[in-house]
């Protein structure tokens, strides 16, 4: 029997302590407030390495890399951050010079007030939040006291190369500045998240797959290439329903998507351009009479917007949209995370004189605040 991975957020909210390994293994994403076995502490950032045990001198090209490595973490980690709310913690990258953290939606949940601190060590300090993108899974947050922060440089992700090698930087467990080293191993994804209660998360388009282990507490730091730059932020992890985590399976929001978004929240306190399409409804996913899903019900609509000039109208359920089966929630935001605004596409659904198929004309999803 094929079985499906899922995909889960890797920050959650703490209840308590717990065994590493359960900690990796359950659907839950935010890294503990401690741990059993050991103790989290900031790492030292070493100068690169000059000598070699017992006088085996290593290839030159593994010290050349090796010491590729050694000098992105000295430049990129003192931009991480730890993000502490009163239920959990994650990370976070700094993005500018006047104190603003851009991280995941769902590392700041609820809270409108943070403690901050620095991967490379120091006071905890004292942030607030500028807003979120809940679609897109992206929040900024801004620091009270910005002295000494070090913004991270970003890069542009769309020049990306399947098996390029690039470092996940976060505080994965809790374990402040860890630093994980992978490959990029697929590009152009569209992955959803699912909550600790199961229900449906954010929908990432054109996400960043990554061998580069991605563990709880991850969630919001920097995905960085050799050059030093920020090209994604690690965001989702797969979990197979029967086994656990599927290790070295993880993915990042593109740094492009990351920077156009955290921009928005900068500037307008709020997303006024999300590049995403709507229908104009709001849905649930309906269940036939075997508990199968069999749809997308339609429990509200958008006065105005696509599906109301099409017909659609509360109580109908959507098919398929653009020729692909919609049969739950989720599979319509992946479809239409795939869309742009404005694009005309074909909707079958089933209404009270049975099912039918209209032609609607996107509109744009609306931003968060």
């Amino acid at each position: 029997m094929r079985i499906s991975p899922v995909i889960t957020q890797v920050t959650a909210r703490s209840t308590g302590p717990l065994a590493l390994v359960l900690v990796v293994a359950t659907a839950a994403c935010t890294a503990p407030s401690h741990t059993t076995g050991a103790t989290p502490a900031s790492p030292a950032v070493s100068a690169p390495s000059q000598n070699h045990s017992q006088g085996v001198r290593p290839p030159a090209a593994a010290v050349a890399m090796e010491s590729a490595y050694e000098q992105v973490i000295k430049r990129v980690l003192p931009s991480i951050v730890q993000i502490t709310t009163g239920t959990g913690l994650g990370s976070g990258v700094v993005f500018d010079t006047h104190g603003h953290i851009v991280t995941n939606a769902h590392v700041v949940g609820d809270a409108r007030e943070f403690q901050v601190t620095l991967a490379t060590g120091g006071q905890a300090r004292s942030a607030t939040l500028v807003g979120t993108f809940a679609a897109g899974d992206l929040a900024v947050i801004k620091v009270a006291d910005d002295h000494g922060l070090a913004p991270a440089a970003f890069g542009d992700s769309a020049n990306l190369r399947v098996g390029q090698m690039v470092l996940a930087m976060g505080n994965p467990l809790g374990f402040s500045g860890t630093v994980t080293q992978g490959i990029v191993s697929a590009l152009g994804r569209t992955v959803s998240g699912q909550d600790d209660d199961g229900a449906p998360g954010a929908t990432i388009a054109d996400a960043i797959q990554t061998s580069a282990a991605i563990n709880r507490g991850n969630s919001g730091g920097a995905l960085v290439d050799l050059s030093g730059r920020v090209v994604g932020i690690p965001t989702l992890a797969a979990t197979d329903p029967k086994l656990g985590a599927a290790n070295g399976i993880g993915f990042a929001i593109p740094s492009a998507t990351a920077s156009d978004i955290a921009n928005q929240l900068i500037r307008q306190g709020k997303v006024v351009n999300t590049h995403r399409a709507a229908l104009g409804v709001r849905v649930g996913t309906a269940i036939g009479d075997d508990g199968e899903p069999i749809g997308v019900a339609v429990g509200a609509i958008t006065p105005g917007g696509g599906a109301a000039k099409a017909g659609i109208r509360p109580g109908d359920v959507i098919l398929s949209v653009n020729g692909s089966p919609t049969p739950t929630t989720t599979a319509l935001a992946q479809v239409l995370a795939t869309l742009s605004p404005g694009k005309q596409v074909k909707v079958e659904y089933l209404g009270e004189t049975g099912e039918r198929t209209v032609t609607v004309t996107l509109s744009e999803l609306p931003g968060g605040s």
